[in-house]
């Protein structure tokens, strides 16, 4: 059996094969209706495909220590963002909230004394990601949060194809030539935070840190990224991770 933290990291047109050996091998029917989902094809123009932008809220930045405290989706196109399709959970972590995480994502004990486990959301948002192509900006954050959520409730995690908006900008912003030369220059680094990122393509600012606001907000990215620099008929495969 292929290990799934490894196999994972698929790239391109390894991710077909990935998703459908999770499909044959899931125990659970959840899992396997999700991995057995008509996902796109490598070569699908981006244009074309079905996307879905992604922000998780957590307790922390460590997985090991941290958790899910809340999740935004808002299905996508280039050309349109369907507000009245976007979903929104706070889910009840599994270990405590922290002072510094209620500071930064402002939500309260009470809130998530009253909130669902993720187990009991766990069929919508799977049904929400599955068979799209899912935006994040930092999948640091989703990808192993949503890995480790999904594998201590259901037996074995979830792993997908990504794009993530903040990787397009550092291509772009840290890893060019004239990112190297202000290096050279002792200059700082141009910062590729999602605000900061935004402000390059003329986006509004939004109160950042509520996961349903910057889901919308790295789509809205996204869409920008494209528009400037790679354009509808670019595979998904070029951009995805």
């Amino acid at each position: 059996m292929l290990s799934h933290r490894v196999t994972a990291r698929s790239h391109g047109h390894e991710w077909p094969a990935y998703l459908q050996q999770r499909a044959a091998e899931a125990q659970d029917p959840l899992l396997r209706r999700f991995f057995a989902a008509d996902w796109p094809a490598p070569d699908t123009p981006i244009g074309e495909a079905p996307l879905v932008a992604l922000d998780l809220e957590t307790t922390g930045l460590d997985v090991q220590r941290h958790a899910i405290v809340s999740i935004g989706l808002v299905p996508f196109s280039l050309k349109r963002i369907p507000l009245a399709k976007r979903r929104y959970w706070v889910v009840r972590p599994s270990g405590p909230l922290f002072e510094a995480s209620i500071a930064y994502h402002h939500i309260t004990h009470s809130e998530v004394a009253k909130a669902p486990d993720l187990e009991e959301i766990l069929p919508e948002l799977l049904e929400a990601l599955a068979g799209r192509v899912v935006v994040v900006h930092f999948r640091h954050i989703e990808r192993p949060f949503l890995f480790d959520a999904v594998k201590a409730r259901l037996g074995a995690g979830i792993r997908f194809p990504m794009i993530d908006t903040m990787s397009l900008e550092a291509r772009l912003y840290r890893l060019s030539l004239w990112s190297r030369l202000r290096r050279w220059m002792r200059r700082p680094p141009v910062s590729i935070r999602l605000g900061d990122s935004r402000r390059r393509y003329g986006l509004p600012d939004y109160q950042g840190h509520h996961a349903m606001v910057d889901a919308l907000a790295t789509a809205e990215l996204f869409q920008a990224q494209v528009a400037k620099y790679y354009g509808p008929t670019l595979p998904v495969s070029a951009l995805w991770t």
